[in-house]
């Protein structure tokens, strides 16, 4: 339990920051099962639902959600899919 003034505050700042990251990663998730859903199912909107959900990682990756690294592969792996065999 925080004491101090400095560490409540800190608290606080971190319970903001968990909050508006869960969104932001909620979305990329969405973004991206909607994406290999589609890939599966090889549905005619499936490139729309690649570049939304390449979009939202790179969007994720620019706010420090998700590590730049993280995003480059999710990325890599997803276009990897969508390409024609």
């Amino acid at each position: 339990m925080a004491n101090h003034s400095s560490a409540k505050k800190r608290n606080r700042q971190n319970n903001i920051r968990r909050d508006r990251n869960r969104g932001v990663r909620s979305r990329v998730r969405g973004a991206i099962k909607a994406a290999r859903t589609a890939i599966e199912s090889n549905a005619e909107d499936k490139d729309a639902l690649v570049t939304a959900a390449v979009r939202e990682v790179y969007r994720a990756a620019s706010k420090n959600v998700l590590a730049a690294r993280n995003a480059s592969r999710t990325v890599s792996r997803l276009m990897k899919a969508a390409a024609p065999q």
